[in-house]
């Protein structure tokens, strides 16, 4: 069997439309599909600018961002979720991150003139990475800085805590990890055995290229929400040592590759794997993760390969001030903007810088383009979850 039960199925979609119920902000990360069609629809979807042809992520909101390890441990603040990466307009990724941003600060119960400010910062931060400019001028803020202090003090038995509830080598079977079904764990022991997958484990830094790498325990996992009801799967690996005390522990993420939602402007350019779009798209806009991604197959599917490290974090920020959620916001679209000035020349960044600081209003010292398409998507989106909210009631009510 390659797909996923009728019974894995249906838990996954409660789970899914669980999730989304909780906050404007989940239901906005939850929902890249509306996100799109409600963007083509907008009265703004005319007034964007047309973005050079470039990789985007694609679902570049809050929760996509974070601490992120390469391949030698060392860590930056990069875009950390690639699923929806296309070449296409760089507008639509900071339409998203705006949207999400605006989503986190009316769950923080500010007022909606910091949202009006925080959009100006953003467009400021976005200029700085166009232009060129030290990242002390953009300064990290506090809500980063310390999830970044707190990866840089990561190691594995914090990653095994959180993961595996414990140190010890096994998957613990529950909410998260579910057993496998016998045609995934002849595919699982498969693809261990796969010189490729070996090499990539190996290529992290202190490992030896030589040092065996053996399949200890794998499981299905529950993880996410827009990627719900997709194949995901967890395998633990021991690496060198002998059978009775390897040398280390890895786990690994195993997730399907699905086609991508976010509009592209150039399909040729791209991989028709969907599995090589996704890797491509990460080497492109986070060389951190890029470097250490592996695309592949099983059972039939696409499927997306790489090793966590205790040092991957996501912006998890439950509550923002004013000032911090100004600051977030400048940053955040000053680390996006880098990803995306990485891919131009020089003369192709300062013609986009020149295009998205266009305004045609005295009101805000934002492009009207980019308040006007998130406040339109606010409202749909705020819409879009009562109306959620109010299915899923009815559900369980039924």
């Amino acid at each position: 069997m390659n797909r996923i039960s009728d019974g894995r199925l249906l838990h996954l979609e409660k789970s899914r439309a669980l999730k989304m119920a909780r906050s404007t902000h989940a239901y906005v990360r939850g929902n890249t599909a509306k996100f799109y069609e409600w963007l083509a629809q907008s009265r703004s979807a005319d007034r964007l600018p047309a973005g050079p042809a470039i990789w985007i992520c694609g679902d570049c909101h809050l929760s996509n961002l974070g601490p992120v390890a390469d391949a030698k441990g060392r860590v930056d603040v990069q875009i950390r979720d690639l699923d929806q990466s296309v070449i296409g307009n760089p507008a639509h990724d900071l339409i998203r991150l705006g949207l999400s941003l605006a989503a986190a600060a009316r769950g923080s119960d500010l007022p909606g003139v910091t949202t009006a400010r925080m959009v100006e910062e953003m467009v400021e931060g976005y200029g700085h990475a166009m232009a060129d400019r030290d990242e002390a001028e953009t300064p990290e803020p506090n809500v980063v800085r310390a999830v970044r202090r707190q990866a840089l003090g990561r190691r594995w038995h914090h990653l095994a805590h959180e993961r595996l509830d414990d140190v010890e080598p096994r998957l613990p079977l529950g909410k998260k990890f579910w057993s496998l079904e016998a045609d995934e764990k002849l595919a699982l022991d498969a693809l261990f055995e796969d010189p490729a997958v070996t090499a990539m484990i190996l290529s992290l830094s202190g490992r030896d290229e030589d040092d065996r790498v053996r399949l200890v325990d794998a499981a299905y996992w529950k993880k996410g929400c827009s990627s719900l009801g997709n194949l995901r799967f967890a395998a633990l690996v021991a690496i060198g040592g002998s059978k009775k005390a390897p040398a280390e522990h890895a786990l690994i993420d195993l997730k399907e590759a699905v086609a991508a939602l976010a509009p592209s402007t150039d399909r040729k350019a791209m991989p028709r794997d969907d599995a090589e779009r996704v890797v491509a798209g990460a080497r492109a806009l986070a060389p951190n993760l890029g470097s250490r991604m592996l695309a592949t197959h099983l059972l039939g599917k696409p499927m997306v390969l790489r090793e966590l490290l205790p040092q991957d974090l996501k912006l998890e920020i439950a509550q923002f001030s004013s000032g911090e959620a100004t600051r977030a916001a400048r940053y955040l679209a000053y680390i996006v903007g880098v990803a995306h000035a990485r891919q131009m020349r020089a003369a192709d960044r300062g013609r986009w810088a020149k295009a998205i600081g266009q305004r045609q209003s005295a009101d805000i010292e934002a492009p009207t383009w980019l308040w006007d398409s998130i406040v339109d998507l606010a409202a749909s989106h705020e819409a879009g979850y009562l109306e959620h909210c109010r299915l899923y009631a009815l559900a369980q009510a039924a």
